[in-house]
């Protein structure tokens, strides 16, 4: 869907559920005046409909804006909390969100660096 890659793209979850009906101004007007960030700086912007089985994601690839959306046919998406503002996710933690997939019962296990031989 979009090409992220490690370069410091961040993808940030809206907390509060949006009217679907807003198209990309709508949702560019909101990045700037809910979640207080720039919508051009080339992170990801996912939004959540009231219905659970629906999101929204914004992102700016340089050269245009790219809105894209998707709707489960069965189940529903697991979200954050609804609270003011926004959390921010891993790659990992939005490709197991758009897949469907319960990120929040994945356990990352921290990875220690080696030790320098020597």
């Amino acid at each position: 869907m979009i090409g992220l890659s490690p370069n410091g793209v961040k993808i940030m979850v809206a907390t509060q559920p949006v009217d679907f009906r807003r198209g990309m101004n709508g949702l560019v007007a909101l990045v700037v005046t809910a979640l207080a960030a720039d919508p051009y700086c080339g992170d990801v912007f996912v939004f959540r409909a009231k219905r659970l089985d629906r999101l929204r994601c914004i992102y700016w690839d340089g050269s245009g804006m790219i809105l894209a959306t998707k709707w489960l046919e069965a189940g529903k998406f697991v979200w954050p909390p609804i609270r003011d503002g926004s959390l921010q996710m891993t790659r990992e933690e939005f490709s197991l969100l758009v897949a469907g997939i319960d990120w929040t019962r994945v356990k990352q296990n921290p990875v220690r660096r080696p030790l320098k031989a020597g």
